[in-house]
């Protein structure tokens, strides 16, 4: 039994009853999986191997409780936690964040995030641009679905983009998908049925060879009359997608079990139930092992979703039952990246949509702030231990250095190997568009 933990989400071995080709299949939607194997082919493997793991933080993060604590603003604003030293001096974070503080030489943390709305969306973070504004036809794709367009698989057993994620109850929270690079570059999501279906015994083994030879015997009787070669071209779309279906390489990747007991250890047990009236992510710190196992197996972008963040009321204790889990994750996610010889090949992104109030509210509570929030990098070869950005001493604005959510994506994606400034892809209008606009990676992380 191969168990993806998470809200209600409890898989079983077994192929299912659906169309043996169908993407739903692998978490996907209506999409078939020659589809997607067909886009791969349009653009090729991959140079390289350099990986992304986004965190993504539902709700909006309290950046003032987090990475820019204000211990000489009013009460009202600095609010309960004190800041606490790191093993950088000069930089300090909250004091329930501890294991990152031991280890902020292998962090970057960026205090003056900007150009976000007001709308509880994880749009900003998937893509840079904000999905209450204008769109192009077919909408912005997540950064996933780019890297899987413009870069393929590294191994054709292993989908280029891995959701973690649970379903959560608010929708917008959701990756907000491929956009107009169509669903042949959406993530595979291993809920429900979606892992259950990579796992195939003997004898369904067979059935599935036999419904594959059958689709073959149609597929070569419509070859006959195809003037076009494009069904002689789809049987070995339908073959590679047998072999995906048959590999135990994802299976593999994703099964915590056969994992070492003390790297387990390592990340500890989260929980997966949610915080109640928050509608957002459980605490699954077991997520952040599953993203080092999937991308060390080939995924270039993985998305996790942990916690709930929107602490409208008693935002210091929420956040107490929260950071240990977080802190715990992160850390231990990095520890093993560096210890496996990863921090150079994996980039890891920790943020959330805005941030929150300065001004504590009655209910001792922070409101929505889209005006700044922050992000915490690491991995991906970057220059780490140093704070980039500053925000005002109330906390309320950027003041040096304002970094917009396109500028952290175009360092994601310059950490891939894509060219923000000379790759652009083409909208359902037949538009090029590039990815990032004008903006220009961080430069301070190298």
């Amino acid at each position: 039994m191969l168990t993806i933990l998470g809200h209600k989400y409890r898989l079983c071995d077994g192929l299912s009853r659906r169309d043996f080709l169908g993407i739903g299949g692998l978490g996907v939607g209506a999409l078939a999986l020659p589809d997607i194997l067909r886009a791969e082919d349009q653009v090729g493997k991959g140079r390289s191997h350099k990986s992304v793991i986004m965190v993504f933080l539902p709700g909006g993060p309290s950046h003032l409780d987090l990475f820019d604590l204000k211990p000489d603003a009013p009460v009202e604003i600095r609010g309960e936690f004190k800041p606490a030293a790191t093993n950088v001096s000069g930089i300090s974070i909250c004091e329930h964040l501890p294991q990152l503080a031991r280890m902020m030489d292998k962090l970057a943390i960026v205090r003056s995030i900007v150009g976000g709305p007001d709308d509880h969306a994880s749009h900003m973070c998937f893509t840079g641009y904000s999905r209450l504004g204008s769109q192009p036809l077919g909408n912005w794709p997540n950064f996933g679905a780019v890297a899987s367009k413009m870069l393929g698989p590294v191994d054709s057993a292993i989908p280029p983009f891995v959701g973690l994620a649970s379903q959560m109850i608010h929708q917008p929270y959701n990756d907000p998908g491929p956009g107009f690079l169509g669903a042949a570059h959406a993530a595979f999501t291993p809920r429900e049925q979606g892992l259950s279906d990579l796992t195939i015994d003997a004898g369904r083994r067979h059935r599935l060879q036999a419904r594959a030879d059958l689709l073959s015997q149609f597929d070569s009787l419509r070859n006959r009359i195809d003037t076009t070669g494009m069904m002689k071209a789809m049987d070995s779309y339908h073959q590679r997608g047998l072999e995906i279906l048959a590999s135990s390489k994802l299976r593999e990747a994703l099964d915590l079990s056969r994992e070492d007991p003390k790297t387990r250890a390592l990340y500890g047990m989260g929980t997966p139930e949610l915080i109640e009236g928050f509608n957002a992510a459980p605490r699954l710190t077991e997520h952040f092992l599953m993203a080092r196992r999937a991308v060390e197996a080939g995924a270039r972008c993985v998305t996790v979703a942990f916690g709930a963040w929107d602490w409208h009321e008693k935002n210091f204790s929420g956040l107490q039952g929260q950071l240990p889990y977080l802190d715990q994750g992160v850390a231990a996610l990095l520890t093993d990246l560096n210890q496996r010889g990863l921090d150079k090949d994996v980039a890891v992104v920790v943020w959330g949509e805005f941030g929150r109030s300065p001004r504590i509210n009655q209910s001792a509570g922070r409101d929505h702030w889209p005006a700044v929030s922050c992000a915490l990098l690491g991995g991906g070869g970057m220059r780490t231990g140093q704070v980039i950005g500053s925000t005002t001493r109330l906390g309320d604005a950027a003041k040096d250095r304002p970094v917009h959510f396109l500028e952290v994506l175009a360092t994601l994606y310059r950490h891939m190997g894509i060219d923000t400034k000379r790759a652009a892809l083409t909208d359902l209008s037949g538009r090029p568009r590039y990815l990032v606009e004008s903006n220009e990676p961080i430069s301070e992380l190298g």
